[in-house]
């Protein structure tokens, strides 16, 4: 095992004192002396002697009277904290009234101690390097937190823009690709089907035909979640897609309120608030046991207002706090992507989810001339 350092063994502590009694600048020297802490003390009795020292940034900690000529201790800690605020203060004073030393302690002075308590001098000047060294530990950990969150983010949004470009091209491909092979293959039944004579053969060729048309329709399904046409329609017109669409698939009836037919948003801001919608109504048919669906559309006061809310069982916090609530999270952070906010609350009447996002004052030319390839870029769905 290792000894325990002895106080020869530990770098000594650089101490600025502020002072302008010798005597009491040699008093704190005993005290430190006999408790045997090893330190290096520099005496300053006026502000710019003070303010100099300091912008030499060698010192650990400040020793500061309270009362010297002309200003106050606290002037001294007004002028560390303006470029030193994470060095340890700590005001020595043979008088000290409760209310001026409650002032300080408020004002982030580390510590005060009376001058004929001076034995335990070393103890509290101990604590505030430790106190220190604490604060700046958590400084850096908090830096170091808000850096990987950061990152995080960044990665949230190459991986999103990523599952978005391979969802274009997945629509493409199943478009271009197997929507046109079935097209063809179904035309070519259809011809056998029509020159066929037996029943039997004709019977197998229209079976055919039915799981073609099947498949079809299914790609065409697949395509529309992976890369919606209607998107290029406008919001509104995409968001009622989607309603009806739901609507037919569930049988829940659901009710559109909108501004106006055409609301004139960001590309950005279009997609965010139609995948908002999409979610929305993905958990309202998988969890809320609801029988009617009301969204709300709208731009007044320069805000694009989306909410969505259902007449189901609601969710418990427990729900809306699990650890695979995926969707609900992508759509926060797809929000804050765009300065907006999302909201969602429950209650045993119902869920609502609210989509807020400030609009700019005029539309970005760029992305008028974004182009199809950017467009390209505008497609998916939460999983």
């Amino acid at each position: 095992m290792n000894a325990a350092p002895t106080p020869s063994d530990r770098p000594p502590v650089r101490i600025l004192h502020l002072e302008d009694s010798r005597v009491d600048h040699a008093l704190v020297k005993f005290a430190l002396q006999r408790s045997q802490m090893p330190c290096e003390l520099t005496l300053v009795d006026t502000l710019d002697d003070f303010r100099r020292e300091l912008g030499s940034g060698q010192y650990d900690i400040v020793l500061a009277d309270y009362h010297l000529p002309g200003f106050t201790g606290l002037d001294a800690w007004e002028v560390a904290a303006q470029t030193h605020s994470e060095l340890p203060f700590v005001i020595l004073s043979g008088a000290i009234g409760e209310t001026a030393a409650v002032d300080a302690m408020h004002r982030g002075v580390s510590d005060y101690l009376l001058k004929d308590s001076m034995h335990r001098l070393s103890h509290v000047i101990e604590r505030a390097l430790e106190v220190s060294e604490t604060r700046r530990a958590k400084a850096r950990a908090d830096a170091e937190l808000s850096d990987s969150r950061h990152r995080l983010a960044e990665l949230a949004e190459h991986l999103q823009t990523s599952i978005e470009q391979e969802r274009a091209d997945i629509a493409r491909e199943i478009h271009d690709d197997i929507g046109g092979a079935l097209a063809a293959v179904k035309l070519d039944l259809a011809w056998v089907g029509r020159r066929v004579a037996d029943e039997e053969i004709r019977a197998h060729v229209n079976s055919a035909l039915e799981m073609l048309q099947h498949a079809l329709g299914a790609s065409q399904r697949i395509m529309m979640n992976l890369r919606p046409p209607i998107l290029d329609q406008g919001l509104v017109a995409a968001v009622q897609w989607l309603a009806s669409s739901f609507e037919r698939r569930t049988g829940h009836r659901v009710l559109v309120r909108r501004s106006s037919e055409f609301i004139d948003v960001p590309r950005e801001v279009q997609l965010v608030a139609y995948r908002t919608a999409q979610e929305a109504l993905t958990n309202v048919g998988k969890h809320a046991q609801a029988s009617v669906v009301e969204i709300d559309l709208n731009d007044r006061e320069g805000v694009l207002t989306l909410e969505v809310k259902d007449n189901g069982q609601g969710m418990g916090p427990e729900a809306l706090r699990k650890a695979k609530s995926f969707g609900l999270l992508g759509l926060k952070e797809r929000a804050e992507k765009v300065d907006g906010w999302l909201d969602v609350s429950s209650s045993p009447r119902g869920t609502s989810v609210i989509l807020s996002v400030p609009l700019r004052a005029s539309a970005n030319p760029d992305n008028a001339d974004a182009g199809k390839e950017e467009r390209d870029h505008d497609q998916g769905d939460f999983v």
